[in-house]
């Protein structure tokens, strides 16, 4: 191998070594023209600032965002506007079950509301079968003495009056007495029952059905725009520096649930009154409900009276505080106690769903009685506001508060409707049998019913059927939806 005689040749000076910039002067064998020496340095590559390209624009060109042009008028007005009516045809779906519901729940059903008095009631019963085991009575003047004395029958009870000649009522089922506006006491047993009866009666109707409706809407709407916010502001306030990862206290959601029920507390009343009131012209006392809202302002204590009154102010923050934490910690509660801590939202879906339809389930048999009291203060009438003509039987005596309206629910009301009027069968015959049998059938009929006659518990649960059947419905619709949404991945195939 021809090793090289020198390495001078070989050789290459540092300083000129691994030099980038070319030189001023062009080499002389160079036909190029020589660059300015005062020329920048092109970049290597840029990162280029033009977003990349989305077909999703080209089926809708007006939601491409990539060249500013600002907020799009039309459009946020049309998405508004759809969202609008699709929340006010979802409230009117459900708001028949919703009047029905609380025409029940205010309705006051006393216990001794039973059959009245027919008008023969002073006779006694033998003198009744005496007089109407004889077919020839009517007859009987025809062959009688003239010159005879005739026999006198006992005159026909008078009706109570008071002391300005008004006819007292004895019972709220008496017919005569009972205001042509208010649908009978006891004649509906459930939320279907009571719309059949609204939508039946003389001075309500179909439309009666959908009372309320433009109050309701905007009173979700509200709500569903001011709970999210009132708690991401609750959240930066109290707790700043929590990542998105981490789930915050419990405290949070149900402080902003009672704040916003709080908030929005007189457009319920206002709800509520306008349901509970006649549909008739006549009887109607609000227009609607700016006319609700300006006459409550005016006649029961302003702002002050319409928030801060106690009969207002307790059951509000009862039931809004309530219903959360029946909603957020019960489901967590009851997988911890039947030892499924192991199961959440995200792991198992249909687990924790069945979990939050038990706890749905067992809340109602807290949050409706303390709904069912609610509603009855709403509906009276404070300050110096006259008693409301309402379309069902309300409690003659207000209520003095929370406690004091559960007491007399319980005490003072009957829970067995339909009350239904039995018909007393008249014997031809006196035979002590066939009243002896009588009196036992209905001696039996009365201990079957005598529990639910003589308590008003039933009176705190009304529309316990309808509320269970929604949450069953929410459940098997999140199912089918979870369905959907679990076989996703399979489109892509």
């Amino acid at each position: 191998m021809n090793q090289p005689s020198s390495l001078r040749d070989l050789y290459i000076d540092p300083s000129k070594a691994w030099a980038f910039v070319p030189s001023a002067s062009p080499p002389s064998n160079a036909t190029e023209p020589a660059i300015p020496a005062d020329a920048p340095a092109a970049p290597a590559y840029q990162w280029s600032t033009r977003p990349s390209h989305n077909s999703i624009f080209d089926l809708s060109p007006s939601l491409d965002l990539s060249e500013p042009t600002g907020i799009n008028a039309a459009q946020l007005f049309k998405a508004f506007v759809a969202s609008a009516v699709l929340q006010y045809t979802s409230t009117a779906i459900v708001m028949p079950w919703e009047v029905g519901k609380l025409l029940l729940q205010v309705q006051w059903v006393p216990r001794d509301a039973g059959e009245p008095e027919p008008v023969g009631a002073e006779l006694g019963e033998d003198d009744n079968d005496d007089v109407l085991s004889d077919d020839s009575t009517e007859n009987d003047s025809y062959f009688a003495d003239p010159h005879a004395t005739p026999s006198t029958r006992p005159p026909a009870p008078r009706a109570r009056v008071d002391d300005q000649g008004y006819v007292i009522r004895r019972s709220v089922l008496e017919e005569g007495t009972r205001p042509e506006y208010i649908i009978p006491v006891g004649s509906a047993d459930g939320v279907w029952g009571m719309m059949k009866r609204v939508a039946r009666f003389r001075t309500e109707g179909y439309l009666a059905l959908w009372k309320g409706l433009v109050t309701s809407c905007v009173n979700e709407v509200l709500s569903d725009t001011l709970q999210p916010m009132v708690n991401g502001f609750l959240q930066s306030l109290l707790f700043p520096s929590m990542s998105p990862f981490h789930q915050p206290p419990i405290i949070l959601p149900v402080a902003s649930h009672l704040i916003t029920g709080f908030v929005l507390s007189p457009l319920d009343l206002i709800r509520t009154r306008l349901i509970i009131q006649s549909n008739s012209p006549r009887y109607r006392r609000y227009s609607g409900p700016i006319d609700a809202l300006r006459q409550i302002l005016r006649d029961e204590g302003g702002l002050r009276g319409i928030y801060l009154h106690p009969h207002l102010l307790i059951p509000t923050i009862l039931d809004n505080a309530l219903r959360p934490i029946v909603s957020l910690a019960l489901p967590g509660m009851l997988t911890s106690y039947f030892g499924w801590g192991h199961i959440t939202e995200d792991t198992h879906p249909i687990g924790w769903g069945i979990a939050e339809l038990g706890s749905s389930c067992v809340g109602l048999l807290a949050t409706l009685p303390i709904e069912t009291i609610r509603r009855r203060l709403q509906a009276q009438m404070r300050g110096s506001a006259e008693p409301m003509e309402a379309c069902v039987e309300l409690r003659p005596a207000p209520y003095n508060g929370v406690v004091d309206a559960f007491w007399h629910i319980l005490t003072e009301e009957r829970s067995d409707l339909p009350i239904t009027r039995r018909a007393r069968r008249r014997r031809m015959s006196t035979k002590g049998k066939e009243k002896e049998e009588e009196e036992k059938e209905e001696e039996t009929e009365d201990e079957y019913q005598s529990w639910f006659r003589n308590t008003g518990i039933g009176q705190l649960y009304r529309g316990l059927g309808m509320r269970l059947g929604a949450s069953g419905i929410v459940f098997g619709l999140a199912l089918v939806g979870g369905g959907d949404e679990a076989d996703g991945g399979w489109a892509e195939i």
